[in-house]
């Protein structure tokens, strides 16, 4: 019975993560799919890109829960199913690579920066806001959120091994990490060559789909006043 609870709850989590709350905020907001637009990644970053701050606060909200959610989930009930240590950190992986290969949506994800902090947020609190700090710190300094994503990926399994040892949690963190840093590579190749956007910067046009859908409103809007 272990086994088939163990199976149900990991691809109970990678469709939980294939959740591309990127698209379908934009969806029900009346956006552009991001997917379409500036570096066509479905995340937050993208999607402010549209000039919509709250879309894309909602988008990191919830990307982050949909990593963090499935793994407390496991670590509440998962006890009385015979579900271990390594079983839940297999169950924050799911939800994390469902965010980047999300059945849903084409197989076409994020980088999984947000389900990767929520995830380990969940897995280990101390180490997710030790992570977070490295970020916010080296996003503070350098201006970049390519390099804060990467530094603060490269760091975690780290802070995990000197401060917590060798946990069950490591054989989801080390390959989120990994992950996260590979799906970074373009932007580490901008950041190399200097071309990469720092954070701040006023965000790129409207794509022609939003004005497409905001002059759609606009006509519609005149019609019915007449």
């Amino acid at each position: 019975m272990e086994p088939v609870v163990s199976l149900v709850a990991i691809v109970a989590a990678y469709l939980v993560g294939s959740l591309s709350f990127a698209v379908i905020v934009s969806r029900i907001m009346g956006l552009a799919d991001p997917r379409s637009y500036g570096s066509g990644n479905p995340g937050a970053t993208n999607v402010l890109r549209s000039g919509n701050k709250a879309a894309a606060v909602l988008t990191l909200a919830f990307d982050a829960l949909k990593g963090y959610v499935p793994v407390v989930l496991a670590l509440v009930y998962g006890p009385r199913f015979g579900l271990g240590e390594f079983t839940i950190a297999f169950v924050a992986l799911a939800a994390f690579v469902g965010h980047l290969w999300p059945v849903f949506f084409g197989f076409r994800g994020g980088k999984g920066v947000a389900t990767a902090a929520g995830a380990m947020l969940a897995l280990n609190p101390w180490l997710g806001l030790a992570t977070l700090a490295t970020w916010v710190i080296i996003a503070a300094f350098f201006r970049y959120s390519s390099l804060a994503s990467i530094v603060a990926a490269f760091f975690a399994p780290f802070y995990q091994l000197l401060i917590w040892g060798a946990e069950p949690a490591l054989a989801a963190i080390v390959p989120m990490c990994l992950l996260l840093v590979w799906r970074h590579e373009a932007n580490i190749r901008k950041l190399i060559a200097g071309k990469e956007s720092r954070l701040g910067q006023k965000p790129g046009p409207v794509p022609a789909a939003a004005h497409g859908a905001t002059a759609h409103r606009k006509h519609s809007k005149h019609q019915k006043g007449h």
